[in-house]
């Protein structure tokens, strides 16, 4: 779905966006851990684009879409915001996609094939045994 968003704005506890035909939709910035440990400075920082909106000082970007089709968390979705520690535009990066398709992922507005699973699941695995293995002395 692409729609065309007239405004773009944040509040206190929220982004909201007008999409051209004046319906408006908004997120709640607790629900995005980089968003809700950022400063309101921060959130207010943001760039947009035909697809969505990005913070390139704390690296979160949301798509129009994910705003406007509420979907049932995915196991992608469920295990990024179980660690948000986690960055999905490096993991994109290592398997080799863009990363507006690894957050249509996250959100739940594209689905990804069984082998494009099994290469995020890869990835993460890869990430975890990497830090299963870290000896700090």
């Amino acid at each position: 779905m692409e729609a065309v968003i007239a405004k773009v704005w944040v509040d206190d506890a929220q982004i909201h966006i007008q999409a051209e035909d004046g319906k408006v939709y908004s997120q709640n910035f607790s629900d995005y851990f980089r968003l809700r440990y950022a400063t309101q400075q921060q959130r207010e920082n943001f760039t947009c684009d035909p697809f969505g909106i990005h913070w390139e000082e704390i690296d979160e970007d949301l798509s129009y879409a994910g705003f406007m089709q509420k979907k049932p968390e995915n196991s992608i979705c469920k295990t990024f915001k179980a660690n948000p520690e986690i960055n999905a535009s490096c993991v994109a990066r290592r398997i080799g996609i863009s990363q507006s398709l690894m957050a249509s992922y996250i959100c739940g507005t594209k689905n990804p094939s069984a082998e494009r699973k099994k290469q995020i699941e890869k990835a993460l695995h890869e990430i975890g045994a990497s830090l299963a293995a870290v000896k700090i002395a």
